[in-house]
């Protein structure tokens, strides 16, 4: 009895440690594959470890080549801005040339008419002077005063022996006889209104023979020349109107015998002592502001 207790017992024990081992053997295995799946977790884990730091490094060289790419693009913004600002300056700088060339070519265009106004009184001034002429020769004829009319200049000459005994300066009644008869007719042409805006100066030349010193001449000339003048300013015959503009534009000159007339290269000594009546026109003055006008429209163009 107890011999089957005591096998049954060693069976029981037996299989008790068979059950053991066959349990630890299935757990081994089993821990065995867990191992081997840890392990490959293990490895995904690492490869995937080192796919994550392939990526980081891969982000940061992009990052790099982002922020370079960031500093280029700063860079051309930069650029592109001061390209923008120069470009506005230039389109500034154009608009300021085009507002100068259009006041250069505004100027041109009042100097171009400048030019032609005073061209046309310029050649308006060259046909005056033949036509005073022309008109005065006539107008003394008519009158049969006796003149010697400059056909070129205009100038008259009124001999002196009508008008003074030899050294004087005092006007003899027939001086002042041809006067009140020559100035009336002188100043009806030049005084005309096609005329007297042209007319700058009337100018009274006395005139000596080469007897005597040339400051003596000179001297007794230029009394001459303005005895004439004060006497042709206090005419009766002239109206107060014709007296101002006369005093505005007359003048009285000796010119001793610096001028004398020669006949065959010798002094007509009676002819020397004279009286002249000249006018000078206004072209004097507009050649000068043509002059001024050429001067200024060179240095427009030079600028």
């Amino acid at each position: 009895m107890m011999a089957s207790m005591l096998l049954v017992f060693v069976l029981a024990v037996v299989y008790s440690v068979y059950q053991y081992y066959h349990i630890l053997e299935q757990k081994t295995r089993e821990l065995e594959v867990q191992q081997i799946a840890l392990s490959r977790a293990q490895d995904d884990l690492d490869e995937q470890k080192k796919e994550n730091e392939a990526f980081k490094i891969q982000l940061l060289s992009q990052q790099e080549e982002l922020d370079e790419k960031n500093l280029i693009l700063i860079i051309q913004q930069g650029d592109l801005e001061k390209a923008q600002e120069d470009l506005k300056s230039a389109q500034q700088e154009l608009i300021n040339a085009q507002i100068i060339l259009a006041n250069r070519e505004a100027e041109v265009n009042n100097l171009q008419l400048a030019l032609s106004a005073q061209q046309q009184q310029i050649e308006t001034l060259v046909g005056v002077r033949p036509r005073i002429i022309s008109e005065l020769s006539r107008a003394l004829a008519a009158n049969n005063i006796e003149a010697a009319v400059d056909p070129k200049t205009g100038d008259i000459e009124l001999k002196s022996q009508v008008f003074f005994e030899v050294n004087s300066f005092t006007i003899k009644q027939s001086g002042q006889e041809l006067l009140n008869r020559f100035l009336p007719v002188y100043l009806g042409v030049l005084m005309q209104d096609e005329y007297k805006d042209y007319v700058a100066e009337i100018i009274i030349e006395g005139h000596t023979d080469s007897t005597g010193t040339y400051l003596s001449n000179l001297k007794l000339s230029q009394n001459r020349a303005l005895a004439v003048a004060e006497y042709c300013l206090q005419m009766n015959t002239l109206s107060a109107q014709m007296k101002q503009k006369l005093q505005d534009i007359l003048t009285a000159t000796g010119k001793s015998y610096s001028d004398p007339v020669l006949v065959n290269g010798v002094e007509d000594k009676e002819a020397s002592r004279r009286v002249e009546f000249k006018f000078r026109l206004m072209d004097t003055q507009m050649l000068e502001q043509m002059n001024e006008i050429l001067s200024a429209g060179g240095t427009a163009g030079a600028v």
